[in-house]
């Protein structure tokens, strides 16, 4: 009599399984990755979407709370306009960011009075607001360490590399040895453009600032005017154009 045969799996049933187990291990990794991707994609889509409102929220307070008050220039013999705009960044103007602070020309028109330096201005002094594409003066400056400052405070925006800047002087009234500050809001932007709604009875969008009407007015005038609303175009790589309004408080 034969003895039992132990049983057992064969060599070639041994590597179907462990064929088959592969396959398994295969798709599942890969829908794994897929989903991990996935997450990832949406997790940089959500945080880029943040920041873009982020970026337009500050733009958005910042000019609401524009104020009429103008402040001196950093030489001292002249006084800048509560709103000052490089041409650069009108609505017909170009502010396509090439790799270098754009809207660098003096900005001596009707905003401002003469008496601006030719020099180059150092890096990170007051004088580098006078190169942003838009600079005016804003209020509501929160204050939660109670220090002993206005709460006005002159802000400015430009394009550097791609990025959208915010500029801002500790002190109104100030001389180009103040240290600015640069806060860096956005980046992958390509344009930055403005027009302006005239407060003069038409309420008219214009591409220029001050409005050919205000041109005739009188200098102390001019040195407190404001428009009526801001509309602000942002021209980014992923999103395209973002337009928006903002109404001016007061």
């Amino acid at each position: 009599m034969k003895a039992a045969r132990a049983a057992g799996f064969t060599l070639i049933e041994l590597l179907v399984a462990l064929f088959i187990t592969a396959i398994l291990f295969a798709m599942g990794y890969g829908a794994l990755t897929q989903a991990i991707n996935s997450r990832k994609e949406v997790e940089e889509q959500a945080a880029r979407l943040n920041a873009v409102q982020q970026a337009m929220r500050v733009v958005e307070q910042d000019i609401g709370l524009m104020q009429p008050r103008p402040v001196r220039n950093t030489l001292g013999d002249g006084y800048l306009a509560p709103l000052v705009v490089n041409p650069a960044a009108l609505c017909g103007g170009s502010t396509t960011a090439t790799g270098t602070t754009l809207g660098s020309a003096n900005l001596s028109g009707p905003g401002s009075t003469a008496g601006g330096s030719s020099a180059s201005p150092s890096a990170n002094s007051a004088t580098q607001l006078d190169l942003a594409l838009i600079s005016f003066t804003r209020g509501g400056w929160a204050n939660p360490a109670g220090l002993p400052r206005s709460e006005l405070q002159r802000v400015g925006y430009l394009l550097r590399e791609g990025k959208l800047i915010r500029q801002h002087l500790p002190e109104l009234d100030t001389t180009a040895a103040v240290v600015l500050e640069e806060r860096e809001l956005l980046d992958q932007v390509d344009e930055l453009r403005f027009r302006f709604m005239d407060a003069n009875g038409s309420l008219n969008w214009q591409c220029t600032w001050p409005t050919p009407i205000m041109q005739h007015s009188a200098p102390a005038e001019l040195l407190r005017a404001r428009p009526v609303a801001v509309e602000i175009t942002l021209k980014l790589k992923d999103y395209g154009e973002l337009v928006r309004i903002i109404e001016v408080a007061g």
